[in-house]
């Protein structure tokens, strides 16, 4: 599959029926989830494994982990209503993803490849440490999504953790108008992917 081909299939997945603030529940651009994914791919980190997407909200990761040869695709995130939309979309297109609703701290499986674009913490503040930690400890190798002005804060954590970040990408984050607090039609801001090993 061209990675151009990847972005036009996630470009299918739903988006949130009536998102919510807190959970800073915003649709992951299907042109930034194809190129985090292909380079994952890339890196031998998603063919034939088992991934995970912590706060998978309505699947973008997991469908694009899926399309790009993943052995099995498991995604989580505590909201129903996200957990639903995907397992519809998962349903229409005959994919075979395993998603369910549970909090982060209630996770206990483990993957090869953990893949996420966890709450920035705008909202609730330290909301990505929590999803780093689980991350790191469930996988070997996790992708993760992040505000581009905290990237030295992640890379001290993950250090704390026994990890190194082995590469990251910039990227710029169109925020459509979500919420009443939104002033904007679209704000852009500049995010950092990393690759945690």
């Amino acid at each position: 599959m061209k990675k151009k081909d990847l972005e036009m299939e996630l470009e299918r997945v739903p988006r949130f029926d009536d998102p919510d603030p807190s959970l800073e529940q915003y649709l992951t651009p299907a042109s930034i989830a194809a190129d985090v994914l292909f380079n994952a791919y890339a890196s031998g980190d998603i063919k034939g494994l088992k991934v995970m997407d912590l706060g998978c909200g309505t699947g973008m990761l997991s469908f694009g982990s899926w399309m790009l040869g993943a052995a099995s695709v498991v995604g989580y995130d505590v909201s129903q209503k996200a957990i639903g939309l995907a397992a519809s979309h998962a349903d229409s297109i005959g994919a075979d993803i395993s998603f369910s609703v549970s909090d982060i701290s209630g996770i206990q499986e483990e993957a090869d490849t953990v893949v996420m674009n966890p709450p920035f913490g705008c909202q609730n503040r330290r909301a990505d440490r929590d999803f780093l930690k689980k991350a790191m400890e469930s996988a070997e190798c996790v992708y993760s999504f992040h505000m581009a002005e905290t990237l030295d804060f992640v890379k001290e954590f993950v250090e704390k953790n026994n990890r190194k970040i082995v590469y990251n990408k910039m990227y710029k984050y169109d925020i459509p108008h979500t919420f009443t607090f939104h002033s904007k039609e679209k704000h852009s801001v500049d995010i950092v992917v990393v690759n945690i090993r």
